[in-house]
């Protein structure tokens, strides 16, 4: 049904999120934060079914708990990442390609055969490393 009044529209600005944290698990701030298939944060590591959340804000242990007994914060944007070594190494001609997930804080320039999941878009490459946005 259309409006017959104003609303009280709230809003996200669609970079900070707080996430549940996966059961048994320890997320490092700083690193690359995904959802796993249950929706829960999970470190980036080598899997084919995470999506990519942001970057951890703090540092969360909950290996001794179950899965929504704690939150991390995650924040969206452009992050440098470590890069990947021999033939999955990323250079400047990959960017604005896809980067793939090796583990919380390294990306590859590809998915091993369909068993990284994207990272994000890489939107530059310098010492710092691989810039990332996710």
């Amino acid at each position: 049904m259309a409006l017959t009044k104003d609303r009280n529209t709230v809003r996200r600005d669609g970079v900070q999120y707080s996430d549940p944290v996966a059961a048994a698990t320890r997320i490092f701030a700083g690193s690359l934060l995904c959802l796993n298939a249950a929706g829960n944060a999970v470190p980036g590591s080598l899997s084919a079914t995470l999506k990519a959340r942001g970057v951890a804000q703090e540092h969360v242990d909950n290996r001794d708990g179950a899965a929504g007994d704690l939150r991390i914060e995650s924040r969206r944007g452009v992050f440098p990442f470590a890069n990947s070594t021999s033939t999955d190494e990323i250079t400047r001609a990959d960017i604005g390609a896809s980067a793939y997930i090796v583990d919380d804080q390294t990306v590859a320039k590809t998915s091993a055969t369909s068993t990284r999941s994207i990272a994000g878009v890489i939107r530059d490459v310098d010492s710092d490393g691989v810039w990332v946005e996710i």
